[in-house]
Parts: C-alpha cells; sequence; structure tokens
C-alpha cells in the first residue's frame, strides 16, 4: 500500500485488511510477506508461533492474489493469514498437541474450524503454541517451551490459547483459532489485550472429537478487535452433519452490523462473582470503566449471580473429559506426561457414575439459576481472570489475596464458572494495570445471544479504543 511501511499493515485491523486486498490497494502476496516478516523479527522472543509453513503460504497467497485478480470471490476472509492452535489437528501440518508424545505427529484431516477459515479464504502460516493438551491457563509444554507475554517477556501470555493471543498482540497474524474449556479463549486475550469469544457450544461445530455431545470445551475466534471477531464468525460459525450439537443458525448472522442503541440496556456488574479473591490491581483497571457502560446509556446495577455449584460441577465434568480423552494414553505413556495432566486424567479414573450424575443435575440447577438471573440483565460484567499476568517461570498461581489456590485450575474460577453456565463469553481489552499489564473485561450475555454479546463488546471497544495500544518493543 502506497505510503505505508509493510510492518503498519501487520496491525491493521482484519476487516481493513480484507478491504484493502479486495480494493487491490494492496495484494496478499504483500500482506503475507509483511506478517512473515513480523513473524522472523518478532518470534525468537515470544515464541507464540512453533511451526510455520512459509513457503505454503506463499504459494497460497499468490493463488489469492490470482483468483482476485480474475474477480472470483475468495470468502469473508479473503486471504488474511491465520496460524491455528496446535491442538487443532492440521492436514500435513504438525500437530503436536504440545505433548512429547506426538511431537513428530502429522494429521491427515483438518479440524472443520480449519476447514472452515481455509473455505472462507484465510491463508494458514503455521500453529501457534498450547500447554499439553491444553492444560492450564499457562502456556508452556516439553516441545517447544514457553510462550511470552508481548507486553512483558517476563510475564505468561495466559492460555491455553496463549501462543494464539501472543502472536495476535505482536502483530505476526490478524486472527486466529484457539478453543476453550475453562478459559482458554478468555484468558489470553485479556493478559495480552486481545480479544476472544467463548461461544455457545454448537455456534462453531467441533470435529473430530470423541465427545460430540461434550458441551463444555468449545472452539472459536481471537483478534485485536471484535469487528474483527465477527468476521471470523462469520466464516466458521453454522451448523454442521459431523456435530451433534451444532447450533441450526447461519453463519450469516455475524456478518450484520455491530452498531446498536444501548440506552436502557440493564447491565449486572459483579466484581468477583460472588465472593471470588480477586487481585486489587485488576479490580482497579476494571471498577474505571463502569462509567463507560453508564455513559453508553446502559443501567448498570451490583449483581451476583448464584454460581455456588459451579466448581464441583467443573471439576467433575473436567474429570471426567480428561478421563475419556487421554486415559488410554496414559496407561503406556504416563511418563511422558507432565504431573497435572496425570493429575486430571486420575481424578477421572476415580469418580463413580453417580458424582457425574450428580454434576449433570446440579449443572441443569445452575443453568435455570442462571437463566432467572438473565431475565433481570442483558448482560452479566465481571473479571476474565482474578490476577495480573504472572511470572512466565510459575506454572500457575497458587494463592489470591492471601488464599490457597487447591488445584493448578482453581486461579481460574472468574472463568471457568461462566463455561459451566452455557453463557456466551467476551474478553475485551479494558486497559492497563500501574505496571502496564493488559486486563480485560468479560461480558457474558443471554442464552446463545453470541452476536449480542458482540454488540456490546464491540460499543465498549469502540469508546474506549485499548486495542490500539500495541506492546512497546513489537509496535
Amino acid at each position: 500500500m502506497p505510503g505505508m511501511e509493510p510492518k503498519e499493515l501487520c496491525f491493521l485491523p482484519a476487516t481493513e485488511l480484507v478491504r484493502l486486498m479486495r480494493a487491490r490497494e494492496v495484494s496478499v502476496l504483500e500482506v503475507m510477506q509483511a506478517h512473515l516478516e513480523q513473524i522472523e523479527r518478532s518470534n525468537g522472543r515470544v515464541n507464540a508461533i512453533v511451526t510455520l509453513v512459509a513457503d505454503r503460504a506463499l504459494d497460497a497467497a499468490r493463488d489469492c492474489d490470482a483468483r482476485l485478480g480474475r474477480g472470483e470471490d475468495c470468502g469473508p476472509l479473503s486471504g488474511l493469514p491465520v496460524a491455528h492452535k496446535d491442538l487443532a489437528v492440521t492436514r500435513g501440518v504438525r500437530t503436536t498437541f504440545g505433548s512429547p508424545i506426538f511431537a513428530d505427529f502429522v494429521p491427515e484431516q483438518d479440524a472443520l474450524i480449519v476447514e472452515r477459515l481455509r473455505h472462507g479464504g484465510a491463508l494458514t502460516v503455521g500453529k501457534t503454541n498450547t500447554p499439553e493438551f491444553g492444560a492450564g491457563s499457562q502456556t508452556f509444554n516439553a516441545v517447544f517451551g514457553a510462550t511470552r507475554n508481548p507486553y512483558d517477556l517476563q510475564k505468561t501470555c495466559g492460555g491455553s490459547s496463549g501462543g494464539a493471543a501472543a502472536a495476535l498482540a505482536s502483530g505476526m497474524i490478524p486472527i486466529a483459532d484457539g478453543s476453550d474449556l475453562g478459559g482458554s479463549l478468555r484468558n489470553p486475550a485479556s493478559f495480552c489485550n486481545v480479544v476472544g469469544l467463548r461461544p455457545s457450544a454448537g455456534r462453531v461445530p467441533k470435529w473430530p472429537t470423541d465427545s460430540a455431545w461434550f458441551s463444555l470445551s468449545v472452539v472459536g475466534p481471537m483478534a485485536r478487535t471484535v469487528s474483527d471477531v465477527a468476521l471470523m464468525m462469520s466464516a466458521i460459525a453454522g451448523p454442521d452433519r459431523r456435530s451433534p450439537i451444532a447450533i441450526e443458525q447461519p453463519a450469516s448472522l455475524f456478518s450484520r452490523p455491530l452498531e446498536r442503541e444501548f440506552k436502557g440496556t440493564r447491565v449486572a456488574w459483579s466484581r468477583s462473582l460472588g465472593g471470588l479473591p480477586v487481585d486489587a490491581g485488576v479490580t482497579r483497571v476494571l471498577e474505571a470503566h463502569r462509567q463507560v457502560l453508564e455513559d453508553l446509556g446502559c443501567i448498570v446495577e451490583e449483581a451476583d449471580p448464584a454460581l455456588q455449584e459451579a466448581d464441583e460441577i467443573f471439576q467433575v465434568l473436567r474429570a471426567w473429559n480428561f478421563e475419556s480423552s487421554y486415559g488410554e494414553l496414559l496407561k503406556s505413556a504416563r511418563q511422558q506426561m507432565k504431573d497435572t495432566v496425570v493429575w486430571n486424567i486420575e481424578r477421572g479414573l476415580r469418580q463413580s457414575g453417580s458424582e457425574v450424575a450428580a454434576a449433570e443435575r446440579a449443572r441443569t440447577r445452575l443453568f435455570h439459576r442462571m437463566r432467572e438471573f438473565m431475565d433481570n440483565y442483558d448482560f452479566l460484567v465481571a473479571p476474565v481472570v482474578q490476577v495480573l499476568p504472572f511470572d512466565v517461570s510459575q506454572p500457575y498461581v497458587t494463592e489470591i489475596n492471601g488464599q490457597t489456590m487447591g488445584t493448578y485450575i482453581d486461579w481460574m474460577k472468574s472463568c471457568y464458572w461462566i463455561s459451566v453456565t452455557g453463557q456466551p463469553a467476551l474478553s475485551v481489552p479494558s486497559g492497563f494495570s500501574a505496571d502496564d499489564l493488559p486486563v480485560g473485561i468479560q461480558m457474558v450475555g443471554r442464552y446463545r445471544d453470541d452476536f449480542g454479546v458482540l454488540q456490546f463488546g464491540h460499543a465498549f471497544e469502540q469508546a474506549t479504543g485499548y486495542w490500539k495500544q500495541r506492546p512497546e518493543i513489537f509496535g
């Protein structure tokens, strides 16, 4: 693009890049080359992209340019570089799941979300780092090491979609996919000043999976702006016969304008979701933005949903899923698994059928309590994460405000309690701590109101503009 440095292309919103490429004001190849150069400059310090397929990406960019030159429609993501979380299988591209067991595994098929991104016009540049089997909200593993936070290289980027968030914040890619069981699309988004949406279960169908009916784990989009997340959703959402819980609404739902009037909208403001310990640095940042919502016309009231059963529900169902997914692998490769993964699998092995049944009954009760709570409010606003980004050498948070965390995931309750409710939830940049560490705000919508959550997040984003603040060392 005349007058613009290649590096500047790397920090443009995805929506603007698509406009420029379609108008032929910049070529797909130029965009791809700019991002590959940014990866070469930045990735050595951050370790976000762990497998790179540069030659394949450049060939795909040339092909996309040729198609656009012939007047063909290359999809809503026309020519955008994308990297896939290393939990998503990618045909012909190494997929390790962050585990030494699969260090050299090359799949023969694409995950459905990868397939849809490709059909939508996105061009794969590689894979993003994740903790082993996505376990934990700190991105490190024995195959590739740790991914660092672009805003402070001594801090963690979060997880488990940590490589995706760090790559976005560093300008290496404009869009990325991820997954979220207990907060993995929201936690790293909060830690890295980007946007992550946990969609409703079935909104973005999952395949392949051995637990097609399991609704706690979802896949979804990450980007630097809410509009870019909506753009991604217009390519990856929609029903698919391979998913029995897929929502029967088309992806075009997310192509509509995000602008909306919020005067009179009722918002529940929850500082701690009913008493969770939250670091004072997080609370200070969030409290400064209650006025933003009121200035948008919202009626903001302090209110906490009754989530007291969420913890046991999540712990039981997560353990059941770990045993279902990796129980057989534990028998043959225990010594190659990290201790927290072994612990989660073994908890699942110890559980009885009656414990799982009790968790399912409790989750049903919780769903109805949340439904009744949201009858009174359009949105719930709460912390995404209870702490600020912490030292990259620390595996997980062990205490908050003097309260000891019992397990490696207890510090993520502000995310995984929301997972259990089944509501869509969005992490949007909301400012920085006194030490210039990013803090996100969590916006939770009514059941299956994914688009409404994006509209709400977009309005907040437009009023604040924190997405524009780049990491100093990469900006």
